[in-house]
């Protein structure tokens, strides 16, 4: 179906930031609109998220010429385009670009249109989004994978004023039969967990995500406040629930040192890597994402050396969702796991590609929301089509973060019998 009209808007996100919707109108009718996250601890690889700059409006970070790049720029060359080319219409908009990094038109404004068209197209056929993208991916047999969550309950770093110097506490209920199951566990343990925080003497005030963040006495401590909260939810630490953290060491990294200032002490990367184990030695933790800065190679790889590959090593900020960053990465060896993130890299085709390619090389893929989401739940859908099998959307807490749970387990209620929640593989 030929695309009728794009038109595009400034909105808030989930920080109360500016960011971008874009709205589809096909020729049969069919109109769907996207809303595009945006990230705080960001990688500095990523595709450019292109910001006005103007400090008489949202202090500098409105999104008016990435509206106004879609609509006088993009829209008069793909309007009239078949909806279901998407990765023609992405190619199309990546030479418009005309950039490595999608700095001129912002890959905000790219996204915002390419998931639109998917979406569009999608109504246009009378099919749900997730059957719509599962023709994208090339194993899907039939049978749909729902994702095991990585739910971020516990916040710190540059999501909590510095909390703690770890930036997401995740609970993942490995013991959980389906997504609803699962869904209902992290919530339980998330209420406990403020009861338990409470209790301790600690605020219950939270994070960009929705996690909980007590200005605690140390990087430990958190762990040992969730173990209390799993326990009084009458879960089992280790066989129903396990640990996943995100460092984002990249925003503690300074002159070739990371520093953690809950600790006092500043380390090089052998010795965050035993501070790491040390912690893992005493609670089970089985995902360790951004645990060196963006450009410590030697670091994820050293660590992935020595612990066997009997853990998830995801790289974020390492690889930005960029499929050039990751083939370094798969070369080196460097990690078993990559973040997937829509925005990192702009457009949906280039986001499954990377996706492929790791897949390809047996790497795990773990696709995951922003600091500043939105009401979109354009991942629920995107993770269930292409199969990863985990999927990071913070806390059960605010909308922005419910939805995407809510999504998950209206799919899974749609599909019956003709889904299953995924194995974790390590």
């Amino acid at each position: 179906m030929k695309i009728k009209s794009i038109s595009a808007m400034e909105i808030l996100d989930s920080r109360g930031n500016p960011t971008i919707e874009t709205t589809v109108i096909l020729e049969d009718g069919s109109t769907a609109s996207s809303l595009v996250p945006s990230g705080a601890s960001t990688g500095s690889y990523e595709a450019v998220e292109l910001r006005d700059g103007d400090k008489s409006r949202y202090n500098g970070s409105g999104v008016l010429r990435a509206v106004e790049n879609v609509e006088k720029i993009i829209a008069p060359k793909i309007i009239g385009l078949d909806a279901e080319n998407q990765r023609e219409i992405d190619k199309l908009m990546i030479d418009l670009d005309g950039t490595e990094n999608k700095a001129t038109l912002g890959a905000n404004a790219i996204l915002s249109v390419s998931m639109a068209i998917a979406r569009a197209q999608a109504i246009s056929e009378k099919k749900p989004l997730y059957e719509y993208l599962a023709k994208f991916n090339p194993d899907f047999n039939g049978t749909y994978q729902m994702p095991i969550p990585m739910m971020n309950i516990m916040n710190g770093g540059k999501h909590a004023n510095w909390a703690t110097d770890i930036q997401e506490y995740m609970i993942f209920p490995i013991g959980a039969k389906n997504i609803t199951e699962a869904v209902r566990m992290c919530a339980e343990i998330y209420a406990n967990l403020k009861k338990t925080i409470k209790s301790h003497g600690y605020g219950v005030g939270i994070g960009d995500e929705g996690g909980f963040a007590p200005s605690v006495s140390s990087n430990n401590e958190p762990f040992q406040l969730m173990k209390e909260a799993i326990e009084n939810s009458g879960y089992k630490l280790g066989d129903d629930i396990v640990f996943c953290i995100d460092a984002a060491a990249t925003e503690f990294f300074k002159d070739e040192k990371y520093i953690l200032n809950k600790e006092g002490k500043t380390l090089d990367s052998n010795e965050l890597s035993n501070f790491y184990k040390e912690i893992a030695k005493n609670y089970p933790i089985v995902s360790f994402e951004d645990i060196f800065a963006e450009d410590d190679w030697d670091g994820f790889k050293n660590f992935s050396t020595s612990t066997e590959n009997k853990v998830q090593l995801v790289g974020d900020d390492l690889y930005v969702t960029n499929p050039k960053r990751l083939e370094r990465g798969i070369a080196e060896k460097t990690s078993n796991s990559i973040l997937i993130k829509l925005n990192q890299i702009g457009t949906l085709t280039e986001t499954i590609d990377t996706i492929l390619l790791a897949r390809k090389n047996n790497m795990t893929a773990v696709v995951s929301h922003r600091s500043g989401e939105t009401e979109d739940s354009f991942i629920a859908d995107f993770v269930v089509a292409m199969g990863t099998g985990q999927i990071k959307t913070g806390a059960p807490c605010r909308s922005e973060r419910t939805c995407k749970y809510n999504r998950l387990m209206k799919i899974e209620k749609e599909l019956g019998g003709k889904s299953e929640i995924s194995k974790f593989p390590f």
